[in-house]
């Protein structure tokens, strides 16, 4: 497993690249100012612009929805990828060689980079190999269940040709050696040296939420081949098959707008439910769908409310329903409402598109039932429910079934069902269901600390303060101003005037706090993480109203007076705060004694802060 990218890189990448480039690439955006762009946001629907991105400060913020963060946050959210494959996605795009750390000792995984390096190549390869006349058996299987030369295309399937080294021949071609080849899952090592791992099969490219692809899925064509069914990359530095989705590159967009997924069981599957309209389907490769599985769905829905759809199709035979239980036992992990689909006449997606058309599907899909109805129901049939012993122990089994739904005002419902569906007093299933609750619960709350990031373990989001909440008074408006200017553009103000600003009152208590971390943070001056530093500083709740700060446009939009802007802006706030002083001072000073000392001392002070109010207007 590759080890922890080193944190000066991480930087590095970040400071090399430009935000704007890069959201450019998924948001149209036109100037919004000087330094400023904006675009529709990406991540709501909206008619009117309110997505803003800051290039010179490496952020974005919506004004609209509120998301924002830094280059890496928005390839996560835009790609659904992790912290780190983010990083790795931008220092490839800008040719920067990462390094890594593991075990506190730096490791070189450039090697990485040469393994998807290769899989493309051979995906390439297999590809290619599908429009040649040897891959008749393979165009015919595709043929065979409804797939064109497009679909093909479109999934990028290919096939490798019943030769021992066919692939080796053409990586070797590329410049690709034995030794990488191997370490991608290419090719299988023997006693007579290396050959094809994949010879004779119609190949489905597995890919990332990046399209960059990981390994490969190979369908046995042949009668006299003497392999699995399906044969899949092994585990390799960048191939983990428990921790992949076949699909979800194609999927990931749809399943994030519409907040479902439907699970299917084979690449077939996936190809007829997209070509069918049904374009959230992504199925495991090779094993069964767990809680590594469950992870990448939460992160690319989104999974935090019950507003989401995890559509789950198994085949009616027994292997189908021991995934179907296996998936239940993972069902408390999402926060989406989790349903199965099943076809009446055991049809799988593939199939039932070829017998009945796309329109099976989609009604396949709309005719789901929840995940619990249908466990209960499989639960039952495993007892004799004419007698009392089969009824008796049919409640046994189900009861914790409906214990175990997450949402309380649903059980009483599930308990009527039961009942009903038992034909026993209504009471009595109750009262096994308020039994069974205490241990479901108990589990539940086990298998949240088994399972991080959990949506009910997390702790609520603290309410983030923002622009939109500030006053729209004039003070508020010149406090406002002032900290925005001096957060995006410190470099136009010399150090005391900076320091001067900082020290300064500010009335508002959500700009206080804001204030009081970019005081805290002046040290970063001058460099990248200036504004970070200040994000850093503020309390929860508060990151957003700095992140709106550093992003949103400035009143001054003509760029050769933009120093002359912040200095004027920081001089306001300053001589305001100097003028509260002299106002303060003349009070204190008809309240005291003109024979006292006190009185000499307040009119000392009021003498410079007088000098100071003129040297400041003087510097103007």
């Amino acid at each position: 497993m590759a080890g922890r990218i080193r944190q000066s890189d991480v930087e590095e990448v970040k400071a090399r690249t430009n935000i704007g480039d890069v959201v450019g690439d998924y948001v149209s955006l036109k100037s919004a100012g000087v330094g400023s762009l904006k675009g529709l946001c990406p991540f709501h629907d909206e008619r009117s612009p309110s997505f803003h991105v800051r290039p010179t400060v490496g952020l974005y913020h919506c004004f609209g929805c509120g998301e924002s963060g830094d280059v890496y946050s928005f390839l996560q959210k835009m790609d659904h990828v992790t912290f780190a494959e983010s990083v790795e996605r931008l220092a490839q795009r800008i040719g920067y060689p990462l390094s890594y750390e593991e075990g506190g000792g730096k490791v070189d995984h450039g090697n990485r980079a040469r393994l998807f390096a290769a899989n493309q190549a051979a995906a390439e390869f297999f590809q290619q190999q599908l429009h040649d006349g040897d891959a008749d058996l393979g165009r015919r299987f595709l043929g065979e269940r409804g797939f064109d030369a497009a679909a093909a295309d479109h999934f990028g399937i290919g096939f490798a040709p019943a030769g021992w080294d066919h692939l080796m021949k053409a990586m070797r071609a590329r410049g690709f050696t034995d030794e990488e080849m191997l370490a991608a899952g290419l090719v299988s090592s023997g006693d007579r040296g290396a050959y094809d791992r994949f010879r004779g099969r119609l190949i489905w490219p597995i890919r990332d939420t990046t399209g960059q692809v990981l390994g490969f899925g190979a369908r046995r064509l042949r009668e006299d081949d003497k392999g699995p069914k399906y044969l899949n990359t092994p585990e390799t530095a960048i191939y983990h098959k428990a921790q992949v989705l076949y699909g979800l590159d194609l999927a990931k967009r749809d399943i994030s707008r519409g907040k479902r997924v439907v699970v299917v069981e084979g690449y077939t599957d996936v190809m007829a439910c997209h070509l069918a309209g049904e374009t959230t389907a992504v199925a495991t490769c090779g094993t069964s769908f767990g809680v590594d599985h469950i992870k990448m769905i939460r992160r690319v829905m989104g999974d935090d409310s019950a507003t989401g759809e995890v559509i789950f199709t198994f085949d009616p035979d027994e292997a189908g329903q021991k995934a179907a239980i296996r998936a239940f036992g993972e069902e408390k992990r999402f926060a989406a409402q989790t349903y199965v689909a099943v076809s009446a006449d055991g049809l799988d997606p593939c199939d039932l598109r070829l017998n009945r058309g796309d329109g099976a599907i989609r009604k396949l899909v709309d005719g789901r039932e929840p995940m619990f109805e249908f466990i209960i129901r499989r639960t039952l049939a495993g007892f004799d429910l004419e007698t009392v012993e089969g009824r008796v122990g049919a409640l046994r089994a189900a009861a914790p079934v409906v214990a175990d739904i997450r949402d309380p005002s649903l059980r009483p419902g599930y308990t009527r069902v039961l009942a009903k569906q038992l034909g026993m007093e209504l009471d009595e299933v109750a009262r096994a269901v308020r039994g069974a609750v205490g241990n479901a619960s108990s589990s539940s709350r086990d298998t949240r600390q088994q399972g991080p990031g959990d949506p009910a373990a997390a702790p609520p989001r603290e309410r983030q303060a923002s622009l939109a909440d500030l006053p729209k008074d004039p003070s508020t408006r010149l406090e406002q101003d002032a900290l925005r200017a001096i957060l995006q553009l410190p470099q136009h103000l010399e150090r005391p005037m900076l320091e001067r600003a900082m020290q300064s009152s500010v009335a508002n208590s959500s700009l206080v706090v804001v204030r009081d971390a970019m005081s805290v943070s002046l040290d970063q001056l001058g460099s990248n993480a200036w504004l970070e530093t200040v994000i850093a500083q503020v309390p929860p709740g508060f990151d957003g109203l700095v992140r709106e700060l550093g992003v949103s446009p400035l009143p001054e939009t003509n760029e050769e007076k933009l120093p002359s802007y912040v200095r004027d802006i920081a001089r306001a706030l300053i001589d305001r705060d100097l003028l509260g002083q002299k106002a303060a001072l003349l009070g204190s000073l008809r309240r005291t004694d003109p024979r006292d000392e006190a009185h000499r001392e307040i009119t000392r002070r009021l003498a410079a802060v007088e000098a100071e109010r003129r040297a400041l207007r003087a510097e103007a």
